[in-house]
């Protein structure tokens, strides 16, 4: 509708949108969410300061109600919802939230444990001695006024801020397709690093960081490593890592960590109830108690460990699992005169000084004509002294004060000022004392003047006072560093910290997982019941168990065909009755996922491959080093094909025997060679043609001195040497291996193994019983075999494992 004409005016939906949008946006970044480069502030922290400034709300007086301070600045300047302006002016009180707290609260201002401030109506505030160096000079024209939202009031374009203050406290601020994200830094250090450039505009950013060496947060704590502020600095984005400040002290045989001094931002009390939730997931194994003992003196949180915990290991998963170690994103980004731009270390400081000197000619200019203007009534006056008597005779003899006024400035050549000014003077001051304070002020503020010009003249000058009143206010409000900055090389690495030993890795059916000492099960003999492996549910039971190292990479290999990757520590350890923690929590399975192998190794070799073997029967070989970066995510290990499952993995050398074994008994073995090497996304080609109603159990690598151990679901099992598995051509039907009746039950699984080797025997009710190869008898391919493990009616053998004695002492040599 257009008003003026009362005429409807067809507009395009997509053009108006795109004005209204953009209109909106350059609103919200230049007049709410972002800081300008010369102050550092945004509109309503601007706002705030320079009300509580004209209320006369400075250091020397009072405390005023907040409120009060509030509702001027609504009233005058700020035309927003109140708890805006209360929140913005709150933070500019908190000392944990701003490196130099501009506003000194009086009452509850809030807490680093998120606890809100008091009601305005409660608390008091005042201006901070340093903010009144943001506003200082500001009534001498040294910065442009506008006018207020309804035309009644004037208010600053920006303050004069006499110090960096974009720097020093820094900023954040997430405007429309942007934001900003500012560091707080020291005082002294960002004056040093000003007048650094001051005295030489070529230096570099590498030059300034001699100076400015990193942000310094109010919360103090650690900045890891100095590549993410170098980023930072030069391009203006880069991410720094922040570390709390913890230390180990011992009492009564007992650890605990004490930690002082938390990230930038982290909410203490939400942080404690992290470390709490990461102990009663088992997370995080060792600690007994957490307690809060911070006080007036500082902060101090007090985490308790057990006696058999180590110290270091649980403080590094602290530091990875809980806020204990943040990153500070920074993005620096500013208003340069009204445009938002991302600027390095250098291009701020250098629009600070360009600001600054504008400033100071503004205030040396205000000066001047201050000091000009009294000059000037001066020399009238001393006209007037010179002829005292004339002047007094011309008074006295007009009849008015405008004829006596018009009478001076005819007689004796003066301004109107300066005829005023000698009407206006008192007979005091025809004293002779008084007559020689008038000559000594003429002659200082000529010497003013004539200073304030050579000023205005010459830049060096502008920029030394810039300089000696930076030095000033470093003088007097500069602190030392609070936040330290540490190199990454004094970051601990968990390996290091977690002993190498030999462990078991169960996963139940139901997706349970858990961590425990291999040794915790003794040796027994064939034939025996076994003892409780884990509690589980009724529906559950234990189905996969391998042997590894806390220090080797764990391979995970699902039913899907998706490959993830751990570490056998980052794996929580549990007792041995203990369920353990669902596989969910430690790696991103799908809905129906589950675990089919697991591969372990210490590095990731060019020589070494993979081979896949799948419920279908197909093979497919792939190189190790093609699964050395695993997203978290996972990634595609084998591209599998209708209801095809993946059933096993083996690491080779590439020039190995393979075997793969059937439900049904029967067994193929083909020269790894047949197979060439694939890409992880191939499907891989027929290791064996199965026979109706069979599927492929069980794929393992042919050992010429070892036998295949064979097992059936009802407990039975034998081994038989290779030698009588002749080499066949891949693709075939193969052999039988087995002789499968209703009383064995079918196959459940295969194994390589020697008389050194024992395996472990896992039921579906959890029961495992660990047993000498040796006690197990030979037989030949079509044997049934001896009973291993007792079952009942409803209980079935679910999952073997081997355990491999000769790699236990190698390793233990390693060690």
């Amino acid at each position: 509708m257009d008003g003026k004409n009362q005429k409807i005016l067809s507009v395009d939906i997509k053009d108006e949108m795109k004005k209204s949008y953009i209109d909106y946006a350059m609103s919200v970044i230049v007049g709410r969410a972002l800081p300008d480069v010369r102050d550092g502030l945004k509109p309503v922290h601007r706002r705030i300061l320079y009300s509580m400034h004209e209320l006369g709300v400075h250091p020397d007086k009072p405390h005023r109600k907040s409120a009060r301070i509030v509702g001027d600045v609504l009233g005058k300047y700020h035309p927003h919802g109140d708890s805006a302006v209360y929140d913005a002016m709150v933070r500019m009180a908190q000392d944990f939230s701003i490196r130099y707290t501009l506003v000194d609260g009086h009452g509850n201002f809030g807490s680093v444990d998120g606890d809100g401030a008091a009601a305005m109506r409660y608390t008091e505030a005042r201006l901070s001695k340093i903010a009144m160096e943001l506003m200082r000079d500001i009534n001498k024209n040294t910065v442009d006024f506008i006018d207020n939202f309804d035309g009644t009031e004037k208010e600053p374009v920006v303050l004069p801020s006499r110090f960096p203050n974009l720097l020093v406290n820094g900023s954040a601020g997430i405007a429309v397709g942007m934001a900003t994200n500012i560091p707080p830094h020291n005082l002294g250090e960002v004056i040093d690093g000003t007048i650094m450039l001051i005295d030489n505009p070529e230096v570099t950013v590498k030059d300034l960081m001699s100076k400015i060496k990193g942000p310094d947060f109010p919360t103090s704590g650690l900045i890891l490593g100095k590549d993410g502020i170098k980023q930072a600095y030069e391009t203006g984005r880069g991410k720094v890592t922040v570390r709390a400040k913890a230390s180990i002290e011992e009492e009564k045989g007992r650890n605990k960590i004490i930690v002082t001094e938390i990230p930038y931002q982290v909410n203490k009390a939400k942080l404690i109830e992290s470390i709490a939730d990461l102990v009663k997931e088992k997370k995080i194994e060792g600690i007994s108690d957490i307690r809060d003992e911070s006080d007036k003196q500082g902060m101090r949180i007090v985490i308790e460990l057990k006696r058999d915990a180590n110290p270091n290991v649980v403080l590094n998963l602290l530091y990875k699992h809980t806020k204990m170690q943040d990153t500070f994103g920074i993005i620096m980004l500013a208003l340069v005169d009204g445009e938002p731009k991302v600027l390095n270390l250098k291009e701020i400081i250098e629009n600070y000084i360009k600001f600054q000197i504008e400033v100071i000619r503004r205030r040396t200019k205000y000066d001047l004509d201050k000091a000009e203007a009294r000059a000037h009534i001066l020399e009238g006056l001393r006209i007037a002294l010179d002829h005292i008597d004339e002047v007094i005779n011309l008074i006295r003899s007009s009849r008015t004060t405008e004829i006596a006024r018009k009478g001076l400035m005819e007689k004796f050549g003066l301004s109107e000022k300066q005829a005023q000014a000698i009407l206006d003077m008192r007979l005091q001051r025809l004293t002779g004392l008084e007559r020689e304070k008038i000559e000594e002020e003429y002659a200082e503020l000529i010497k003013t003047i004539n200073y304030l010009k050579e000023v205005l003249a010459n830049e060096r000058l502008v920029l030394q006072i810039i300089k000696d009143e930076l030095t000033e206010i470093k003088e007097k409000y500069g602190d030392s560093r609070k936040t330290r900055i540490v190199n990454k090389t004094d970051d601990i690495d968990i390996e290091d910290l977690i002993q190498e030993e030999r462990v078991a890795v169960t996963i139940t059916h139901a997706g349970y997982i858990k961590r425990l000492p291999a040794d915790t099960y003794r040796s027994q003999h064939r034939g025996g019941k076994g003892i409780q492996a884990l509690s589980t549910r009724e529906d559950d039971f234990v189905e996969h168990l391998y042997i590894t190292s806390t220090h080797d990479n764990l391979i995970f290999f699902t039913n899907e065909g998706r490959a993830y990757k751990l570490k056998a520590y980052e794996i929580p350890e549990a007792g041995r009755t203990a369920r353990g923690t669902n596989i969910v929590n430690i790696l991103p399975l799908n809905t129906g996922e589950k675990i089919q192998a697991v591969i372990s190794i210490k590095e990731f070799d060019e020589d070494k491959y993979l081979v896949f073997g799948t419920k279908n029967g197909l093979v497919k070989k792939t190189q190790l080093s093609e699964f050395i970066s695993i997203r978290k995510t996972g990634l595609n290990a084998i591209n599998l094909k209708g209801d095809d499952e993946l059933i096993g993995v083996k690491l080779t050398d590439g020039i190995q025997k393979i075997v793969i074994v059937t439900q049904n008994g029967y067994s193929i073995t083909f020269d790894e060679q047949d197979v060439r090497s694939m890409g992880r996304t191939a499907s891989g080609v027929k290791g064996i043609t199965l026979r109706d109603g069979d599927i492929a159990v069980g794929m393992e690598v042919a050992d010429p001195e070892a036998q295949l151990l064979i097992v059936s679901e009802n407990g039975y099992g034998k081994r038989t040497p290779f030698s009588e598995y002749s080499v066949q051509g891949r693709g075939g039907k193969g052999i039988i291996t087995y002789k499968v009746t209703k009383k064995t039950g079918k196959i459940v699984g295969a194994k390589t193994v020697t008389d050194e080797d024992e395996i472990m025997l896992i039921n579906s009710n959890g029961i495992i019983i660990r047993l000498e190869v040796k006690g197990i008898s030979q037989t030949s391919r079509n044997a049934m075999g001896v009973t291993l493990m007792k079952t009942g009616e409803d209980e079935k053998i679910v999952s073997i494992a081997k355990i491999n004695s000769n790699a236990e002492d190698e390793s233990d040599e390693e060690e």
